[in-house]
């Protein structure tokens, strides 16, 4: 089995602000759009797309309890340019033990968005890397 693409669908109720939320915020642009179902590629990535769909019949509304790890090259600026924009995270910008610095913010449909890049793990984390960072 050979995986050529991996995305995540959100189901909202708040479809519009979303979007606009990704667009606004991180650089994603529309690929798909039938007003109901829209794809949303990330421009600096390499074909990573998040999808927003609002409810359809016997679709449950996504409740929380979910992140989308964005990788990044600079965090402090990146958290510095969402601050200024007047988004306040719900995760705060911290250097974390198993080896990234990150912050998130929630969008409009409740999920998290975790943005990092990756610093060198403390040594205690450091035996649980399957692949050496």
């Amino acid at each position: 089995m050979s995986i050529e693409s991996a995305s995540l669908t959100v189901v909202t109720n708040h479809l519009p602000q979303t979007r606009l939320f990704y667009e606004a915020h991180f650089g994603a642009y529309s690929v798909f759009d039938c007003a109901w179902y829209v794809v949303l590629r990330f421009k600096s990535s390499s074909g990573q797309e998040i999808c927003l769909i609002e409810p359809q019949s016997g679709m449950n509304v996504f409740a929380g309890g979910a992140f989308l790890n964005l990788q990044v090259k600079d965090v402090d600026q990146l958290h510095a340019r969402l601050s200024a924009a007047g988004l306040s995270p719900v995760v705060p910008l911290e250097d974390h033990p198993w080896g990234d610095r990150g912050f998130g913010v929630l969008d409009p449909a409740g999920l998290i968005v975790y943005c990092y890049q990756s610093i060198a793990p403390a040594a205690e984390f450091q035996k649980y890397f399957i692949i050496n960072p």
